[in-house]
């Protein structure tokens, strides 16, 4: 039936082209018998490539891309169109997509992936030979899961094999979102999954969004992953085999081990031993892993002869903890010899209980009660408490987190306390390390205490990690224990980390208090950002006995990028001069939603700014009202070293003088390194549209690329008369002039769409043009109703 489809669809696809050409009726009998004619199809020449190609499906058009690329024919148009028959929609950032064939398999295969896409719907996808996750698999480099995981277990099943051996090669980023609570079987295939993209893939970034109410075994085992923690290979069992990349590592590393074991004239009772605890029985591990997933409550016994061996080094409870996995998870649990299990018994819930480890000094039995006994460890700790013997609830006053012992996890802060014990930090000197990856991002998922002391165990060790994103985690005094965190990563010499992001709705503290913590904490720093919506409404939340940041010193820092979003705080020069005077490096500054307490303020931070960061290329200030500053304004607009300068909704004319716009027009014809300006919202309207025509006229000097005026007002006769006025600018300066890319977004275009087309159009001739079909009176209806 398909078959029968396939060979009827290439004709129905060209029933409006009446009469059919000659070239038509053969390119559609050669489309239904591409299975015979594929190796002749490409050596045809171009002209007859390009006619033939938009006749093929999905399975033969991929396929033929390297020989139309050698007949000097692009596909693209084919996928374009593609993508809007089958998808129905536009893509977000449709002008920055540079190859569609990529864009429509990644976007085909998640949505058959999720079931919301159905392959017989179009005759193009319809090929007996097309396996539609298969085929598009090695085109997907970023994947979202989300819901209860289906994705997951449909990836790890056996039928899927090769597709998930192709993703592990191929994907970059992988997001999950809007995440429930699933079962046992359902997070045996995670693990699966994330073992193969991360541990043994190619997998850079995990993104976590949107997740409410979050289930925190779910939360932390996606985090341990992450890291690249977990059980050594063979206990993860692939549909009934022990993982054979992970069996093969740990052969090569038992061979390496045995050869030094040989040249160093080792004992042979020595080599025996060594070589029991790294060849553990692939069946045994095989056997224990199938029992625990088969019944949590029945959890059988390890003999745990590695762990015994070290028990004069390492005492094994949850306080010798330093952000990794346990001994007791670590690689040298494969070579454990199961023995007999114990009787079976109903455990208490996962959540709620002390994680058994092993006592060292007590015997050799592990007992692991769960396949996520592991996760527990990363946020829990036996009661014996070595690292916490003071006992000290939630809430009591203890040494400020900024003056914990180096290179040592969350373990000093109040917030960052448990009743009944600290945060379970363990050794990572026995733990097997995989491979980690190096962007991690948390948006929109709530972050409790233990948590973020699970997470700050694992950043102490997560020497991969290079980029961190946290965006509205609830994490208000937490925020000490992730920096405490990163504070002894930053301490480790392999270290790469570089870029941290923090945003949420309420800030714990003044943000130039958090901005100089963090740079103290962690001096090899390249990008910051800090961003909060409102103050803390409970005012007074930070213990007063709490030494304040500001009093210590901030050491030079590497920094390059700062970038603050104050919730409606005033920016008092003086606590940002440590900063800039640490930052050296700093080449770009964003001061958004702040307040100036007084006029002389803005003068202030511009000395500041020419004093102490002669490397500042980039200078933005968005919703800083700046309407009785002309004078500093204009003193930037001169500045010879900044090549982009942002003024967004600063509110620049609202009392301005006449003179205020040629001012600006003639300084920026003066500057020559100014490449950037962008003046989004602050009301220029038509008439200071025209005039900013002028800074290209022919006596400029100006250097000016970019020209960014969106949400300004702008109609298209207003338009029409700039582009007007542009074009005689360039032909006085023979057609050559510097400017190419013009910023529209958000301006009242619609009002005329004829005379907005011919402006648009005129102007496209010139550079290029970025704007979108704005629907200016909702917008209004929109602003009135909140009014």
């Amino acid at each position: 039936m398909a078959a029968r489809c396939g060979r009827c669809v290439p004709e129905a696809a060209m029933v409006a082209e009446r009469p059919r050409s000659l070239f038509a009726l053969s390119a559609a009998v050669v489309s239904r018998s591409m299975a015979a004619l594929e190796r002749d199809v490409w050596a045809l020449p171009g002209h007859l490539l390009r006619g033939l190609l938009p006749l093929l499906t999905v399975f033969h058009l991929e396929r033929a891309e390297d020989a139309a690329r050698r007949a000097g024919v692009s596909t693209q148009p084919i996928w374009r169109k593609l993508w809007d028959d089958v998808m129905k929609t536009r893509p977000p950032n449709s002008e920055s997509i540079t190859c569609w064939r990529k864009k429509f398999l990644e976007t085909f295969f998640s949505n058959v992936l999720h079931g919301v896409l159905d392959v017989s719907s179009d005759w193009r996808l319809n090929d007996r030979h097309f396996s539609p996750l298969l085929h598009s698999s090695p085109h997907v480099s970023q994947l979202t899961l989300c819901n209860m995981l289906q994705g997951a277990v449909e990836l790890t099943a056996e039928h899927n094999h090769k597709v998930l051996e192709n993703l592990a090669g191929s994907l970059q980023i992988l997001k999950f979102q809007h995440l429930l609570s699933c079962d046992q079987s359902v997070r045996r295939s995670l693990v699966l999954l994330l073992h193969r993209l991360i541990h043994h893939g190619s997998v850079s970034q995990v993104s976590m969004c949107s997740w409410p109410v979050p289930d925190p075994v779910l939360l932390v085992l996606i985090l341990s992953m992450s890291a690249g923690f977990w059980r050594s290979g063979n206990a993860l069992a692939y549909h009934g085999s022990p993982c054979g990349l992970c069996r093969e590592e740990d052969k090569a590393q038992s061979q390496e081990s045995a050869q030094e074991g040989a040249e160093r004239g080792c004992t042979a009772e020595r080599e025996g031993s060594s070589g029991e605890d790294q060849k553990g029985s692939p069946e045994e591990a095989e056997a224990h892993m199938n029992s625990v997933l088969s019944d949590p409550r029945n959890p059988p016994t390890w003999q745990n002869p590695a762990c015994e061996e070290t028990s004069s080094e390492v005492p094994c409870d949850h306080t010798n903890i330093q952000g990794g996995s346990s001994p007791c998870s670590s690689s040298e649990q494969l070579s454990c010899h199961p023995v007999p299990q114990k009787t079976r018994r109903r455990l208490k819930p996962a959540v709620g209980r002390k994680r058994r480890c092993l006592r060292r000094s007590r015997g050799r039995y592990a007992d692991p009660e769960d396949l996520y006994d592991f996760v527990f460890t990363v946020a829990r700790e036996d009661n014996s408490g070595l690292l916490d013997k003071s006992r000290t609830t939630e809430g009591e006053n203890t040494e400020n987190w900024t003056s914990s012992s180096p290179g040592s996890p969350c373990t000093s802060h109040a917030g960052c306390k448990k009743r009944g014990g600290s945060a379970g930090i363990f050794s990572l000197k026995a733990a097997h390390r995989f491979r980690s990856v190096s962007t991690l991002e948390l948006f929109s998922i709530p972050l409790t205490g233990e948590t973020c002391r699970a997470l700050s165990n694992l950043l102490s060790s997560w020497v991969s990690l290079e980029n961190l994103i946290l965006s509205y985690n609830g994490l208000h005094a937490n925020i000490s224990c992730i920096l405490s965190g990163l504070r002894a990563l930053s301490r480790h010499p392999e270290c790469r980390f570089r870029v941290l992001r923090v945003s949420d709705m309420f800030s714990h503290m003044p943000c130039m208090e958090l901005v100089r913590c963090v740079l103290s904490a962690l001096p090899q720093l390249h990008t910051l950002s800090v961003s909060f919506d409102l103050k803390n409404h409970l005012e007074g939340s930070r213990p007063e006995e709490s030494p304040s940041c500001s009093e210590a010193e901030i050491p030079e820092s590497c920094l390059e990028v700062l970038d603050i979003r104050f919730p409606r705080e005033p920016l008092h020069t003086a606590f940002l001069l440590p900063v800039l005077k640490a930052s050296k490096s700093l080449q770009q500054l964003s001061l958004d939603s702040a307040t100036l307490p007084c006029p002389q303020e803005l003068g202030l931070l511009l000395e500041v700014l020419r004093e102490c960061t002669p490397n500042l290329k980039k200078l933005s200030f968005h919703d800083v009202n700046l309407a009785e500053h002309q004078r500093e304004v204009l003193l930037l607009l001169q500045d010879p070293g900044l090549q982009e300068i942002t003024f967004s909704f600063c509110r620049l004319f609202e009392s301005s003088t006449a003179g205020f716009l040629s001012e600006i027009i003639n300084t920026v014809k003066r500057n020559s390194s100014l490449k950037s300006l962008k003046l989004p919202g602050n009301r220029l309207g038509n008439q200071r549209l025209v005039a900013l025509a002028d800074i290209f006229s022919e006596d400029s000097s100006s250097s000016l690329c970019q020209l960014d005026v969106s949400s300004n007002c702008i109609k298209p006769d207003g338009l029409l008369e700039f582009t007007k006025k542009l074009e005689g600018h360039i032909q006085q300066r023979g057609g050559q002039i510097p400017f190419t890319h013009l910023r529209l977004f958000q301006n009242w275009l619609d009002q005329d769409a004829e005379t907005a087309q011919e402006a648009l159009r005129r102007l496209k001739a010139l550079c290029s043009v970025v704007n979108d079909s704005w629907d200016s009176s909702q917008a209004f209806a929109d602003y009135i109703s909140v009014m």
